[in-house]
Formats: structure tokens, sequence, C-alpha cells
């Protein structure tokens, strides 16, 4: 699984001009699953959205994860963070896990992240979606769990 991760003041994801997730202080995630992802994957995703450490403390040191701030998290599925640009420059999706398991796999990262507490907002799996938000910081990471990068 890959995943961008922004620190937002606010975010919001739409299909067809409807709001179909919104936060205010939290954690956008851009969230794909490979198709060599397993259940394995999972509880690795989860602890490092969860436990993340990008909101700082009194002492304006980046210390404090979304539980602790009491944030939220919108969770969006992208599938083309597994495009491959290595030999040209249209991407190939090959990497990418199909729909359906796929699907299930990002309801999976919901539910479990749910699970500890947080709140979570989601996109509209497989739909053309807009995304708002305001990174603030900006602080962005990125979390492959194969350790790619």
């Amino acid at each position: 699984m890959r995943a961008v991760v922004q620190r937002v003041s606010r975010g919001q994801v739409s299909v067809a001009n409807e709001c179909t997730g919104a936060i205010g202080r939290g954690l956008v995630v851009l969230l794909s699953v490979g198709k060599d992802d397993t259940d394995a994957d999972l509880p690795v995703m989860v602890s490092k959205i969860s436990g993340l450490r990008v909101f700082t403390d009194s002492a304006g040191k980046m210390n404090l994860n979304v539980q602790q701030v009491g944030g939220s998290v919108l969770l969006i599925s992208q599938f083309t963070l597994h495009g491959d640009v290595r030999k040209g420059k249209r991407p190939s999706f090959m990497a990418a896990m199909a729909p359906e398991p796929a699907r299930a796999a990002v309801e999976r990262v919901a539910t479990a992240l749910r699970a500890e507490g947080i709140v979570v907002e989601e996109g509209v799996f497989g739909a053309d979606m807009q995304v708002e938000l305001v990174n603030d910081g900006p602080v962005t990471i990125l979390i492959d769990t194969k350790r790619n990068f």
C-alpha cells in the first residue's frame, strides 16, 4: 500500500459537485493498493497513519499524532499512486490492485482507523473526485508498506 499523507487545516472531497466527505484539522490520506499487497500490509498502513507524529506540541516540535490533536482523517482512494513512468511519459498502472479487491482493502483501512477512535470521512471509490485541501505547513509524507521509500 502507498499513501500520500498531508497535514491539513481543512479538506473536502466532492463527486458531481456534491460533498462526500469533509474534515477540519487532520490528515488527508490519498491511498493506493498494489496488486502485491496482502492483509499484512493493512496494520502497517493503519499504524503509520494513526501514529504519524506531524502535529506540533507546545514546544513547536512535530511530536503529536492526529488523535492527540483531536483531528480527523479524510481517506481517498487513488490508484494512480501505483503509476509507473520509468519507461516513458505515460503511466503504467499494472502494479495497482484490481478495483474490487482494492475497494475492499480501502474499506478495511477506514474501518481499522475508526476502530482506533479516529473520525474518518471518505471519498467515493472509483469516482471522478475533486479534492480540496489547505495543506498546513506544508507537511506531506509518503508511506509505502513495502518500504520502497
